[in-house]
This record gives structure tokens, C-alpha cells and sequence, in this order.
């Protein structure tokens, strides 16, 4: 498998955002669920905007190209996670997918990934 992975520098942060501030935030990422907005930002960001949060993750991006219709990468590399005790969340692009893990876990999700490769 032609995978690599490299981590975004920063720190990241899930926050529910109402829909009327969402306009207002830098969000990286947003998903709107039943209970609102969710949106992924920088910690720094939901701390200036006065947003509450208890997750802190690392942004891992996978380097491979990943095709929306492709078959097995997500659990490839969800199953070399979870063997390794990382928690992850998955975020899909249309170029690439990615990654946020634990921050105290950033490389051992990059060991993990990498050991893929074979």
C-alpha cells in the first residue's frame, strides 16, 4: 500500500457551534447532526471565541490519494489504529482523508500508519 501520513501542526478541537455563529468561526470542518453543529477548529480559535471543549487532537493527513468510492483504507488504517490503543475520528476529502487522534497519541497513530506502507 502506497500510504504516508503527516501531521498538521496544531492543536484540534470538536465544538458545538449554533448555526448563527458557524459564519463566524474559522472551522476546519463542519457536520450538522440532530442535536446542531459541530464544528472542528484550532484550539486557539474556539478558545478566543469563548467555546467550550474536552477533546484535543492531532490532525493527521493521509498523503495517499483516496478515492471516495475505494474500498478498505478507512478500515486499514482504523483497524492499525485500534490495534495500537488510538482512538481516532475520521474526516473524508474529496483529495484525501483525515485523521484526529488524541493529541498524546500523534506518534503512535503515525507509527501505526506508516506501518502499513510494508
Amino acid at each position: 500500500m502506497n500510504l504516508d501520513a503527516r501531521r498538521v501542526p496544531g492543536r484540534f478541537v470538536f465544538v458545538a457551534a449554533p448555526a448563527e455563529r458557524l459564519a463566524t468561526l474559522p472551522a476546519l470542518a463542519t457536520i450538522r447532526e440532530d442535536e446542531g453543529w459541530t464544528a472542528v477548529l484550532r484550539a486557539e480559535d474556539a478558545e478566543a471565541a469563548g467555546l467550550a471543549y474536552d477533546f484535543v487532537a492531532a490532525w493527521i493527513t493521509l498523503t495517499v490519494y483516496s478515492d471516495l468510492a475505494a474500498v478498505g483504507l478507512t478500515a486499514a488504517v482504523s483497524r492499525a489504529l485500534a490495534d495500537a490503543g488510538v482512538a481516532c475520528n475520521v474526516l473524508a476529502g474529496l483529495h484525501h482523508d483525515h485523521l484526529l487522534v488524541p493529541e498524546a497519541h500523534a506518534d503512535d497513530a503515525l507509527a501505526a500508519i506508516r506501518a502499513l506502507r510494508g
